[in-house]
């Protein structure tokens, strides 16, 4: 399979269907390029072509990680552009393995000279090719269903750089008991992440503010660290989040 070929089946992955102009100037090439290179992998049945887009042949329910990127897919993606915004060229990052992350790898595809450090599989593939990039995998036993990795080389990757900023995810976000996830592991790698970066970039869609009740709490973020979300969080969550530098992002 060509680079392009996998950039394309990833970029339609993450957004369900795409137009040949929009995989254009995502991937800077010509219309005519892109037809060139879809007209085979519709033939092969990996795409589909219905109603002036390119759409996945694969179903959103295999497997479980699209599946969560496909949840509320238009805010991840602001989100991620937010995020992409605040990143400047030949600035340094560890990013986590949450499904907004996945956004983020593919809008941070037109900076240049990133350094970064992530225990995504997913992430690490997006932006390794980069010409300038520099990407670290922290870890080597991946999970199946995230390709996401935790073992004791992912915390000694992790631990042995410096960034400017984490960016991060939750599994919810309670008023009172802050940012929570469901593992040790997540929390374990999100102190790590923290620990390395000058600044903290919590990045999570409205739907992630909530009553429900996740197992564990993150770290708290410190003054000036960033909160991106889609939706501004109601009244609820100004104590836990006024301290933030907090930003909404929109299509």
């Amino acid at each position: 399979m060509s680079k392009y070929e996998q950039d394309i089946l990833n970029a339609i992955g993450l957004r369900g269907r795409i137009s040949v102009n929009e995989l254009a100037d995502l991937l800077k090439v010509s219309d005519q390029t892109i037809r060139r290179i879809v007209k085979p992998m519709v033939a092969r049945g990996e795409l589909q072509k219905v109603h002036g887009a390119i759409v996945s042949t694969q179903s959103v329910i295999d497997p479980p990680f699209l599946a969560r990127m496909n949840h509320n897919r238009e805010e991840k993606i602001a989100i991620a552009g937010e995020v992409a915004r605040l990143v400047n060229d030949g600035q340094s990052l560890a990013i986590d393995t949450g499904s907004t992350s996945g956004f983020i790898a593919q809008a941070l595809r037109h900076h240049r000279d990133l350094t970064l450090v992530t225990n995504s599989a997913f992430v690490a593939s997006t932006l390794a090719m980069i010409p300038g990039n520099k990407v670290f995998m922290a870890g080597t036993q991946l999970r199946s269903h995230d390709g996401a990795a935790f073992d004791r080389a992912a915390f000694d990757v992790i631990a042995s750089l410096q960034v400017d900023y984490a960016i991060l995810s939750a599994s919810t976000i309670h008023p009172q008991r802050g940012f929570l996830v469901q593992e040790q592991c997540e929390v374990d790698i999100t102190k790590a992440m923290m620990s390395i970066a000058d600044q903290r970039v919590m990045a999570v869609d409205h739907s992630k503010f909530s009553e429900r009740k996740a197992a564990l709490a993150l770290p708290n973020l410190q003054e000036g660290d960033y909160l991106i979300v889609d939706q501004a969080p109601d009244i609820r969550f100004d104590d836990l989040i006024s301290h933030l530098t907090i930003k909404i992002a929109s299509n």
